[in-house]
């Protein structure tokens, strides 16, 4: 398609160079055949070379926009990567601070646990320990009286 477009657009300028000239020459005086052939061959050569540089003018101000076009495609492409990435990080981090906080809850709260019971004796050489004597309570004190008494 682009060969069309540059084909037409040789001929229409090749058209307008052969006017513009045989305008200059009918101005000076008759042309003959010869002459406006090798015009023509000239601005046939001529437009071609334009239009060469006038597409590679066009597509050099094309590529940067079609640059520019594919940067913002990859830009968009790597926000939406980001947020997911984002997405993804704050789920991991929820889990492991749901993680941690189920293996530290029972560390700082223990269960109450029971003392382990002592195994019962059932060997008859153990003798039960003897109660110790209750301590006598008296109002008065009857060791220094007793003390006096050896005394004399």
């Amino acid at each position: 398609m682009a060969n069309k477009t540059l084909k037409t657009k040789q001929k229409s300028l090749a058209s307008e160079i052969v006017n513009s000239i045989e305008a200059k020459l009918s101005e000076a005086g008759e042309a003959t055949k010869k002459m406006k052939k090798s015009i023509e061959k000239s601005a046939d050569k001529l437009a071609k070379k334009l239009t060469k540089l006038m597409h590679k003018a066009e597509q050099k101000v094309e590529k940067p926009a079609k640059k520019v076009k594919k940067e913002a495609k990859k830009a968009k492409k790597n926000v939406a990567k980001a947020e997911k990435n984002a997405k993804r990080t704050a789920s991991k981090a929820i889990d492991t601070v749901a993680e941690t906080a189920t293996k530290a809850a029972p560390k700082t709260v223990p269960a109450p646990s029971k003392p382990a019971p002592k195994p019962a004796t059932t060997s008859k050489t153990t003798t039960p320990r003897p109660k110790p004597a209750p301590k006598p309570t008296s109002i008065s004190n009857p060791a220094p009286a007793e003390a006096a008494v050896d005394n004399a």
